[in-house]
């Protein structure tokens, strides 16, 4: 199971949630935090956006004042004279007085940045009024030299037993090789963390403003280790602590998610639930569901909703409270043997597209991770953990796949592993106590490794803070990126 740190497309679901209205906060800089210091535009050269995609994989409209680019990045950045990759930028222009740019990464890893920001850009208006919000795909993603594994992803993804998964895991690897193997070694968040500053003075900026949601949040502490003094203000949402192991991270996520679940189950039987009179109705009645996929997979069109992929289904709508209903409605009508709604959510977490092909979303996820771990966890670890799993929330145990990093062709590393932002600014981090992606307990571990991390508190359910609408978690985000008034510690927003 390939748990992502975070889904860009779950921005798209909250969207509505997230327009709260919310104030800017005072007006007072707090000293310790240095205002953006250029209004300069920088030298990309930006144009009209031709390739955007939706996630309904058809082309989008770009909206006022969107305009897209490229900037040239080394391909490995420990020879800068050598070859090169393209980095693709979105920007929507500040509709007010300019402070300068603010950077997102959106998370993932994987994550297209360029087609999330131009769907959800309207969600940070209250930020876009001063700043250029500006995003990219990273080294790997989609426009940027994106990963590319052949047809393997459908096969890997309806995986049904660990020696499935095993065979096309490796199956997987080999195609990764194949198709990407140049860019398979550069992956990684260190790499691409030294992107960011090349991106921050193609913008003409002098300090790098930075919003990183969930995956984004550990880019963005990289960066702060890697450019300490080239830090301005820095949002890191739904906090990723990056020294967890793999089976720490997996089990973490399992306990988040089961906790997610039972929040989910006890809101659906509060109003009138479909799927069960009480929460473990509920849950027997999803469980039920997604063992019978193991050996009678549901017809839709000529596709199936596999096991694999009803448990992609099932934890999507929980990255978020204002999907629960989407899952109530789409495992009911599977139960009655209809399984287009659970196929849509699967498709949204994997960016498969109506015609079949994929974004880079999952074969980038793989590479990054892979490129940012020196584990190797073989089959018989794979089983042990899903073994452990099962025993805390059986939705997300493991049955086919999971042992890519085992057959990858290229070894990864623990530098992203490291970090320590000694000599920033401020660093404010956001965790959650309801996030099942990023649990809370990561949160204060980073401001602890981050020496500069100012912790706020969000007592709420979701994955991202800022995307809940809370308007306490907006209004003080709002403050510090706008004014630079830095939270004072201990903050926290009730639900």
């Amino acid at each position: 199971m390939l748990i992502r740190m975070k889904k860009p497309l779950m921005i798209l679901l909250v969207s509505a949630a997230a327009l709260t209205a919310c104030s800017a906060g005072p007006t007072t800089t707090n000293s310790g935090t240095p205002a953006p210091a250029a209004k300069s535009t920088g030298n990309v050269a930006w144009s009209p956006c031709t390739d955007l995609i939706g996630p309904d994989g058809k082309p989008l409209t770009p909206g006022p004042g969107v305009e897209c680019g490229r900037i040239k990045v080394p391909l490995d950045h420990a020879k800068p004279g050598g070859e090169q990759i393209d980095l693709a930028l979105i920007r929507v222009k500040a509709t007010g007085d300019r402070l300068g740019s603010l950077v997102f990464n959106f998370g993932g890893p994987g994550g297209s940045g360029v087609d999330t920001m131009a769907l959800a850009a309207q969600t940070f208006a209250s930020l876009g009024k001063r700043y250029d919000l500006v995003s990219f795909d990273p080294r790997g993603v989609d426009r940027s030299s994106g990963v590319k594994c052949g047809g393997e992803l459908d096969k890997l993804l309806a995986a049904g037993t660990e020696a499935d998964g095993d065979r096309l895991s490796k199956e997987f690897a080999q195609a990764c090789e194949r198709d990407s193997g140049k860019i398979l070694p550069y992956v990684g968040t260190v790499q691409a963390a030294k992107d960011l500053d090349l991106l921050r003075a193609a913008l003409g900026d002098e300090r790098l403003n930075y919003f990183g949601l969930s995956y984004g949040t550990h880019l963005g502490s990289v960066y702060a280790t890697q450019f300490p003094k080239k830090v301005g203000r820095f949002v890191l949402d739904a906090a990723l602590d990056p020294t967890v192991t793999f089976e720490e991270r997996a089990v973490t996520q399992a306990e988040g998610f089961a906790q997610a679940f039972e929040a989910f189950a006890a809101d659906c039987v509060a109003k009138s639930c479909e799927l069960g009179g009480d929460p473990a109705a509920v849950r027997r009645t999803v469980e039920t569901l997604l063992n019978g996929l193991k050996t009678k997979p549901i017809k839709v069109g000529d596709r199936e909703l596999t096991y694999g992929l009803a448990q992609l289904a099932v934890i999507t709508p929980l990255y978020a409270k204002a999907t629960w209903p989407v899952l109530e409605q789409a495992a009911a009508a599977a139960v009655k043997g209809e399984g287009t709604a659970l196929l849509g959510l699967a498709d949204l977490y994997t960016g498969r597209r109506p015609d079949g092909t994929y974004s880079t979303m999952m074969t980038s996820l793989q590479a990054i991770n892979c490129a940012d771990n020196a584990e190797r966890p073989t089959v018989a670890e794979t089983a042990r953990l899903s073994d452990r799993i099962r025993k805390i929330f059986p939705i997300l145990a493991v049955e086919g796949s999971g042992t890519a990093c085992a057959h990858w062709p290229v070894p990864g590393d623990d530098a992203a592993k490291r970090v320590d932002a000694t000599g920033s600014a401020p660093i404010v981090v956001i965790g959650g106590k309801g996030d099942p992606a990023t649990p809370y307990e990561w949160a204060p571990e980073l401001v602890a490794q981050l020496k500069t991390g100012v912790l706020v508190t969000y007592e709420g359910e979701g994955h991202g803070a800022y995307l809940s609408g809370n308007a306490c978690v907006m209004s003080t985000v709002d403050a510090y990126l706008l004014n630079g008034k830095v939270p004072a510690a201990g903050t926290t927003c009730a639900a």
